[in-house]
């Protein structure tokens, strides 16, 4: 019974690229989606209404649009208005981390939000500028905070990766669906395997941000 459940070595490689690509998109739209986060975040903040009025609009209508009609829209029509050519994995990363920059966004404003205004008033006295008050001060005590929600939304963006495959982007669940076709047979084994694999993935994600939300909340005395 075992036996049944293990694949052949070229398989096992097939898997183990699939998760390389699935990793690197995974990566690149959670490092796009944070600086998007981040930015817009602070923009809804911002004391000038035609800021907060931008950042409103991005926010809006990419949480109100699919993420796979925004991945189709950014790799077949984004090219043709443009004029420019991009690859699956550019395409990929973008949709998914455009998506994810506009939920990162509320997650972000609302740790600013959570920073006792006391805080922010100390310094205004101190006389220091937005940049740094923002840089040195909010932001770090916003962080224990804005992890929590913000490491659930990186594991909503590794099971998006998945949609990749519709554009041709070999990752695994594209590579799972490529073997299931040459040996059907096969198909329940190969997508449990993919089942597996993800969860493993999500739990290192979950792993890792749980460690450095303890961490950050130790440095300012959230926790014993």
């Amino acid at each position: 019974m075992l036996e049944d459940l293990i694949l052949t070595p070229e398989n096992y490689e097939r898997l183990w690229e699939g998760v390389q690509v699935t990793v690197t998109v995974f990566v690149l739209s959670v490092l796009l989606g944070a600086v998007l986060s981040l930015i817009f975040g602070v923009a809804k903040m911002s004391q000038h209404a035609w800021v907060r009025a931008i950042a409103n609009v991005y926010v809006e209508f990419a949480r109100g649009v699919s993420a796979i009609i925004l991945l189709f829209w950014v790799f077949f029509s984004l090219p043709t208005l443009l004029g420019i050519s991009l690859s699956p994995l550019t395409a990929g990363f973008l949709a998914l981390g455009v998506n994810m920059g506009a939920y990162g966004a509320e997650v972000v404003r609302g740790g600013l939000q959570n920073v006792p205004r006391g805080q922010t008033e100390a310094t205004v006295a101190l006389n220091m500028k937005s940049s740094q008050r923002l840089r040195y001060v909010i932001l770090p005590q916003a962080i224990p905070v804005i992890l929590p929600p913000f490491g659930n939304l990186m594991i909503e963006i590794l099971k998006g990766t998945a949609l990749v495959s519709l554009i041709t982007l070999s990752d695994l669940t594209f590579e799972v669906d490529k073997l299931r076709t040459t040996n059907v047979t096969e198909g329940p084994i190969l997508f449990l395997h993919a089942l597996i694999i993800y969860f493993i993935l999500a739990q290192i994600i979950s792993t890792a941000v749980g460690f450095f939300e303890r961490r950050s909340a130790r440095r300012f005395g959230l926790v014993s």
